[in-house]
């Protein structure tokens, strides 16, 4: 197996928060405050990117914030080519249908990395159905719950939460999908059009 850089080399490697690790991106302990450039020898030296290297790191970023391998990424890219619709977008919207993303979104997790764990152990159900797998596509009005022992941490965070208008929740922490994400809703870390100009080149 390869070998995969810690959480926070990749904030670095991308020189901006990801906001993989939670809560704790939001504080002094963040790398990316601490050191303000790409880990490794000659990580702090001044390099001029080419244009292929600015679409490239794009891509990168956006698999580092959903927690993908480009097998996989390109997998979302060409289903979202084949879609009606501005691809980009459809790309986006397909990445935050997938179901540890959703939980993530709900405020369920502190991170993708989190929720990711949950649907993987089987903690995460869906219209009453239990769904151990990260990248089930949910849908429109589809019901979320997550098991109560892991709320029970995120209840007070919750309270200050502020939901996605595509999402909901009520006062049993039951969430649902309200509609599709679009516009300001998608996320907002990525220029998604680098994506596609990378994928089209």
């Amino acid at each position: 197996m390869g070998r995969t850089p810690s959480t926070c080399k990749h904030c670095r490697r991308e020189r901006e928060k990801l906001f993989l690790k939670g809560e704790r991106c939001y504080t002094g302990k963040c790398s990316v405050e601490r050191r303000k450039y790409p880990p490794g020898q000659h990580g702090a030296a001044t390099v001029r990117l080419t244009e292929y290297a600015i679409r490239l790191r794009e891509k990168q970023k956006a698999k580092r914030i959903y927690g993908l391998v480009e097998r996989q990424f390109r997998k979302y890219f060409e289903l979202a080519s084949k879609k009606a619709g501005v691809t980009g977008e459809v790309l986006l919207q397909l990445l935050e249908g997938r179901l540890d993303n959703v939980v993530f979104r709900l405020g369920f997790a502190p991170s993708r990395q989190a929720a990711r764990q949950i649907v993987r152990h089987g903690h995460v159900n869906v219209n009453n159905r239990r769904v151990n797998i990260p990248s089930y596509q949910a849908k429109v009005n589809d019901l979320i719950v997550v098991k109560s022992k892991f709320l029970d941490a995120r209840r007070e965070a919750l309270k200050e939460y502020t939901l996605p208008s595509w999402l909901s929740f009520d006062e049993n922490f039951v969430g649902k999908i309200v509609k599709i994400p679009e516009g300001e809703d998608l996320e907002k870390l990525i220029q998604v059009s680098l994506i596609v100009e990378h994928y089209s080149k």
